[in-house]
């Protein structure tokens, strides 16, 4: 095997920085209402007969050959574990995951709902794209399936089990006004779900900068496609991840699989693969859709009418809905009432909650049973010149919501987040 250039390059570099920027120019926007989705195929994944002998690259080029790589229609398959260290989420996402509390009124096929499905356990996806306005993933299960597909500005949900389905017809006028003023559109899937290596990779090389050492790492081959390995990893002490890995297409530049590990060590936090692949245009029925007769069917509209009242995580954690999806270390400034401690993998925000409220209690009642349990299963509880608080804990997400009502969150260990409330008092 060549061996590759693994000499680190700063993120702070103004060729990695339009690199990124580029990147993001770039990257498919493969998501289905929202959701970042993209790759691979219907030919059988070759075996790997151990690493490819490729040229050398460095890792400046191969951010370059990220950004300049133009993919727009491709299909195929993606397996995704992800271990956070929480709890099942179970029917808790129903309470207050997405904001869907009790799922009372609404469907099952409910796109807010379904996708917290990722974001724990291992799943299979099976995905296409044909450009920014034809996209399909699919959940697949044992004995069941279900799709999200995107058709122009049409959306479609299906769940096959429960033979229900979930209807949005997108404002792509209000969707375009309100990406140039840097605000959330409103689709009907939650932002920040990313499907396929590529929208992670994406994530990650948009956090990268002069606190990143960005490497190549040899060489693999995934899905029958010979790979370069790029390793991005903190040079900061206090974050919980230890690098990110990603395999990069060594022909098109589309990134086959990502690995996310912690600095804690273990298993991945993420690991995202296409176990088939294939770069042809997708078959266009992969993106019509008609609910079989007998479908019950719900509209986008009325699903928000019903669910208008509940209760999201954001508000069981006061202040935590001022923080975007992009979050810390990548530009996220998070919401009005909210400052950012340190910058990079160890950045913190500072969020000031509406009347100083701590976490709600069962005695306040201010949050269903379930979230109470899920919570208690979390937290450790800390004290400090501070005060005293609870740590909500995750192998990748840490907030400490102090009894006084400050919270601090970031991708940082539980004793960083206490030495910034110390340093804030």
């Amino acid at each position: 095997m060549a061996p590759n250039d693994s000499a680190g390059t700063s993120g702070g570099t103004t060729g990695t920085a339009a690199g990124r920027r580029k990147a993001a120019r770039y990257i498919v926007p493969v998501a289905v209402a929202g959701v970042a989705a993209a790759t691979i195929g219907l030919v059988p994944a070759l075996a790997s007969s151990g690493d490819p002998d490729l040229p050398k690259i460095s890792a400046q080029k191969l951010i370059e050959k990220i950004a300049a790589s133009d993919t727009e229609q491709l299909s195929g398959t993606v397996k995704i574990s992800t271990d956070l260290g929480i709890p099942s989420l179970g029917g808790l996402a129903e309470s207050f995951a997405s904001g869907a509390a009790g799922g009372k009124g609404g469907s099952g096929a409910d796109p807010q709902e379904r996708m917290t499905e990722l974001a724990s356990g291992t799943h299979t996806l099976r995905v296409a794209a044909d450009g920014p306005d034809k996209q399909r993933v699919s959940i697949l299960d044992d004995a069941a399936e279900y799709s999200l597909i995107r058709n122009g500005d049409q959306v479609w949900a299906y769940d096959s089990k429960s033979d229900e389905a979930y209807h949005a017809t997108e404002d792509r006028a209000g969707e375009d006004a309100g990406r140039e003023a840097g605000k959330k559109s409103a689709h009907p899937v939650p932002e920040g779900v990313p499907t396929t290596p590529k929208a992670l990779a994406e994530q990650v090389l948009k956090a990268a900068g002069p606190t990143t050492s960005v490497t190549v790492d040899g060489t693999a081959q995934v899905a029958g496609r010979d790979a370069y390995k790029l390793v991005v990893k903190p040079k900061q002490s206090g974050s919980t991840i230890g690098s990110a890995t990603i395999a990069v297409d060594a022909e098109n530049g589309v990134p086959l699989k990502f690995t996310l590990l912690p600095s804690a060590g273990g298993k991945a936090i993420v690991d995202a693969g296409f176990t088939k692949v294939d770069f042809s245009k997708p078959d266009a029925s992969s993106f019509t859709f008609t609910p079989p007769k007998g479908t019950s069917v719900t509209e986008a509209d009325d699903a928000k009418a019903q669910h208008g009242s509940d209760k999201g995580l954001g508000d069981l954690i006061p202040g935590a809905e001022g923080l975007g999806a992009e979050g810390l270390g990548a530009g996220g400034q998070g919401g009005k009432d909210t400052k950012v401690i340190g910058e990079g993998w160890s950045a913190i925000a500072e969020i000031t909650t509406p009347g100083a409220a701590g976490l709600p209690s069962k005695a306040s009642g201010d949050a269903p049973a379930e979230a109470q349990q899920f919570l208690g299963a979390l937290g450790d509880k800390v004290s400090g010149k501070f005060g005293s608080g609870t740590v909500l804990k995750t192998r990748l997400i840490n907030a400490l919501v102090t009894d006084n009502g400050k919270v601090y969150v970031g991708a940082v260990t539980k004793d960083a987040l206490v030495e910034a409330a110390n340093d804030a008092s």
